[in-house]
């Protein structure tokens, strides 16, 4: 019971009235178990969003700091295998017997694997410079120090990629995609007349965007298209055209309306780049280039800049996409050209006759399937090495075991690093080997536990 009527919020509270949430915090004096708090009030959800954002942050930054501590501590062990082997004539026998010992006095830790530790050697032959792998490699998951290390032999390019995956962001897909284009070779090499049309920071800054060629392998055309195909073909992969495109594009807009002089114009492909501060006009040609393409780019570039462009944007850049050009013709068209501009080629990979495509399976089909198809082969895989195991310690049976009886009939697998994840996605391995959906997801987890489980008893096996 409310001891005092003085107030309107308690007064009305007597007579049945529950105050709004504006007013409730006026009744907490006279009997705060009584009166709702504001959890929908502007105060508390700042407050929880600025905590879950510094939660947020503090995980990633711890998670960011073990990365490094790992593979520093990586670089640091392949340097002293290294070191070893050079000074005392050790043989490569050292790398499998430092592997037994290390899993055997670290049972809780993975990635002492004798295939690792030679990863871990590779990197500090790689990678003689400390500061190199704490500034550039230890900002990496260990799974993107493997790929540069097996896919990019030149030591400058290794570092080149290694910065540009911390810096976009890529994910190990993604580095794998942009090593196996020679985005290395392509970047910064499309023929512009930045240096002349531009300040130099700027001038600079997109010369080193621009590629020459555009790797359009993703949309899966043959050369045989037209000019609206290859737009629409573009759009439907837009992700994937961004991620060619680079860091810093966002699109605006396909067939951009202009109105010039009273009558209509369409610009392809309309983007803003964020670090250029400009628009980008992209034009796709699926000839030669010509040079009357460079005298609309032109007018395209003037329009832009008059009727679109605000006043602290930078001036309006111009790309001409082509099947194919002549250097000699496109320095001649660009030379006395007062806007922006350059021109590139694009690759496309060549295309299945109509015939062939019919009886493929569609995209859908793959993304649906190819998780279960793999879970499948896993399972297969695992109980494979599981009952040669069996065999080789000497157990048998008089019935054939399944998955799970498989793993707890051995006390060294049930010891292994990730056997109690392998036990958890069993199930989802039984359902696809017997034709049930399993959520993308799930497949994806089941997918990697059980990949990573496979690993680890061949492993056993073979330092057995």
């Amino acid at each position: 019971m409310l001891r005092t009527r003085s107030s309107g919020a308690a007064q009305s509270r007597c007579h049945g009235f529950t105050p709004p949430v504006a007013r409730a915090r006026w009744c907490y004096p006279i009997d705060m178990s009584l009166a709702p708090f504001p959890f929908d009030s502007n105060d508390y959800v700042q407050l929880l969003d600025a905590l879950k954002e510094r939660i947020r942050g503090s995980r990633l930054r711890a998670a960011l700091a073990v990365n490094e501590e790992l593979v520093l501590l990586y670089w640091g062990i392949g340097r002293d295998i290294l070191e070893r082997q050079d000074s005392a004539g050790w043989g490569a026998k050292i790398v499998d017997r430092l592997a037994a010992d290390l899993k055997r006095d670290f049972p809780e830790m993975t990635g002492f694997s004798p295939r690792n530790l030679k990863y871990m050697r590779a990197l500090a032959e790689a990678f003689p410079d400390r500061e190199i792998v704490q500034q550039v490699i230890a900002q990496l998951p260990w799974g993107h120090a493997i790929s540069l290390l097996e896919t990019v032999k030149d030591p400058a390019q290794r570092i080149w990629y290694g910065e540009q995956a911390r810096e976009h962001g890529w994910s190990r897909k993604v580095l794998a995609h942009q090593i196996g284009s020679d985005l290395f070779a392509r970047q910064g090499k499309a023929i512009t007349n930045f240096a002349r049309t531009l300040p130099a920071p700027q001038s600079d800054l997109a010369q080193a965007l621009i590629k020459d060629p555009y790797s359009f392998d993703f949309l899966g055309l043959g050369p045989d298209i037209s000019e609206r195909e290859l737009e629409r073909s573009l759009l439907d992969h837009l992700r994937s055209l961004i991620l060619e495109l680079g860091k810093g594009f966002a699109f605006v807009g396909n067939q951009y309306h202009l109105e010039v002089g009273g009558q209509d114009y369409y610009l392809d492909l309309l983007f803003y780049h964020l670090q250029l501060r400009c628009f980008v006009v992209v034009e796709l040609k699926i000839e030669d280039f010509k040079p009357e393409f460079a005298g609309k780019m032109n007018f395209y570039l003037s329009a832009v800049d008059d009727l679109l462009r605000h006043a602290d944007d930078a001036p309006t850049i111009g790309i001409i996409l082509c099947q194919g050009k002549n250097a000699v013709v496109v320095e001649y068209a660009l030379r006395d050209s007062a806007k922006p501009m350059g021109v590139a080629e694009y690759r496309l990979s060549g295309a299945l006759p109509i015939s062939l495509q019919a009886a493929l399976p569609t995209a859908d089909d793959l993304a649906r399937e190819f998780p279960l198809m793999s879970l499948v082969r896993l399972r297969i895989d695992i109980e494979r090495e599981l009952r040669s195991l069996a065999q080789d310690e000497g157990i048998t049976s008089e019935r054939p075991l399944p998955l799970n009886e498989l793993v707890q009939q051995s006390e060294a697998v049930r010891s292994l690093p990730s056997a109690r994840d392998f036990m958890r996605i069993v199930r989802s391995l039984h359902s696809a080997a017997h034709g049930v959906d399993v959520a993308p997801d799930e497949a994806e987890l089941a997918n990697e536990a059980g990949a990573r489980f496979l690993a680890e008893i061949r492993d056993y096996r073979a330092n057995r």
